[in-house]
């Protein structure tokens, strides 16, 4: 798989920036927003430097990291009883970068796999 190809990526990208530019017109506490906010913008940054280089596993792992932060954060930010949609905005981007990062794990290990040859150097 090439380069900026991997629909994963891309649509742990447009959950992190529908997350990140609700704020504008979902009602909330200044915490929720904040948090909306940067952890949608870290789930875009991530998610097209990991389209940019799509080897690199760690990534697909520090995505589903943020990602399942986006879960929890309106409990994080004492916002799940008070503020409903922003609470649903942060569960269903959450949950659709959660499980699109945990899909491109795999596609990510096979092609460190096959740019490593399979074998082990010898020491």
């Amino acid at each position: 798989m090439k380069k900026w190809t991997r629909w994963q990526d891309w649509v742990v990208v447009v959950a992190g920036a529908y997350a990140a530019l609700s704020t504008t017109w979902v009602t909330g506490t200044t915490m929720s927003m904040n948090l909306m906010v940067g952890l949608g913008a870290l789930m875009v940054v991530v998610g097209i430097w990991s389209v940019a280089m799509p080897r690199l596993v760690s990534l697909e792992w520090i995505l589903a990291a943020v990602s399942a932060l986006m879960v929890v954060a309106p409990w994080l930010g004492s916002y799940a009883s008070s503020y409903a949609t922003a609470s649903w905005v942060s569960w269903i981007c959450g949950a659709v970068g959660l499980v699109a990062s945990l899909w491109a794990i795999a596609p990510a290990m096979h092609m460190r796999h096959e740019t490593h040859g399979g074998t082990r150097a010898a020491h």
